[in-house]
């Protein structure tokens, strides 16, 4: 049986699976992403993560036909590395194709942004394959869109970097030294940040004013569940700020479903999804596309990757 390999280097969690040529999973592993000190520790994570998953599999890693790797950017295809993440702000270069080409046996090694890895996922999973943007909500926001059944890659795989949309050209600062941009509000990282601008001394259960008492976007999400008047404010503004986003990825790519998924998403979906379907009609001046959830399991980067890998990087069921 021919095998393939998937690869999701997220911010938080390093995926790897192993499949078949239909798309079948015969094998997985994940585990933490370091926060450095170094480039090459997230690359032996990397390494030991693709491994795990082919042991789980049964396979041997010099076996596998092909793999794909959907990675946190900024990317250097030419080297085959993440550079200067934003997410991972202790790591300047992550080598990942040369590593794994050693590691695989392999030169049928194709990298990714992570967000255009999981549309390719979306197209070869599931329906609406030729007009569709997967947009993840997760640490950071991201995106991959396929338009008329081609898959948008751009220049160094960053074809669609929607999470610094400008959403306020006045607003708070982003990772990527920027301002106003759409993930400064609404990624993960950024939540508890953009919590401490919002709060105005108001009774809440949050620990706004603990530093040390780990407050994330989780923590909202929950405060606002359990009726924390405060939260509930926060998360409708994020609310607010995800259609504005969402409006201007459908000006830009025009699709017939938007695929939301990552870990804010997938944790809170009716939360998240909800504003976004209410509001987006009054900030899109076209057709207004379908919204819905996707990556249920946490792993729609991972096997996008491995869509990749079977399809040559286009994600069309036919090449299967």
């Amino acid at each position: 049986m021919a095998t393939y390999l998937g690869v999701d280097l997220g911010a938080t969690t390093i995926r790897a699976v192993v499949g078949d040529r239909a798309g079948q999973v015969v094998g997985s592993h994940r585990t933490a992403t370091p926060r450095g000190p170094t480039g090459i520790a997230v690359t032996e994570a990397v390494l030991d993560t693709v491994r795990e998953a082919c042991a789980d599999a049964g396979v041997d890693p010099a076996a596998l036909v092909a793999a794909g790797i959907g990675a946190i950017g900024p990317l250097d295809r030419d080297e085959g590395d993440v550079v200067d993440t934003p997410n991972l702000p202790r790591v300047d270069r992550i080598p990942l194709v040369g590593p794994l080409r050693s590691l695989l046996s392999t030169d049928r090694i194709i990298l990714h942004n992570d967000a255009t890895a999981g549309a390719i996922g979306e197209r070869f999973f599931r329906e609406g394959a030729d007009h569709l943007v997967y947009l993840t909500l997760s640490t950071g926001v991201g995106a991959g869109a396929v338009v008329d059944g081609h898959v948008l890659d751009g220049w160094q795989g960053n074809a669609a970097e929607v999470g610094h949309v400008t959403v306020d050209p006045d607003g708070r600062p982003c990772g990527c030294g920027g301002a106003g941009h759409w993930e400064a509000y609404c990624g993960g990282a950024n939540v508890p940040d953009y919590v401490s601008d919002l709060y105005d001394g108001e009774a809440t259960s949050l620990p706004v004013d603990d530093p040390d008492a780990g407050l994330d976007a989780a923590a909202v999400f929950d405060a606002d569940a359990a009726g924390d008047a405060f939260a509930t404010r926060v998360v409708d503004r994020i609310g607010r700020w995800n259609a504005l986003g969402v409006a201007a990825v459908v000006h830009a790519y025009a699709p017939r479903i938007v695929a939301v998924g990552g870990g804010i998403t997938r944790n809170n979906p009716e939360r998240v999804l909800r504003p976004i379907r209410e509001r987006l009609p009054d900030h899109v001046a076209t057709t207004v596309p379908e919204i819905r959830l996707t990556d249920e399991d946490g792993d729609a980067v991972a096997k996008g990757a491995l869509a990749s890998a079977i399809t040559g990087g286009t994600g069309a069921p036919a090449d299967r």
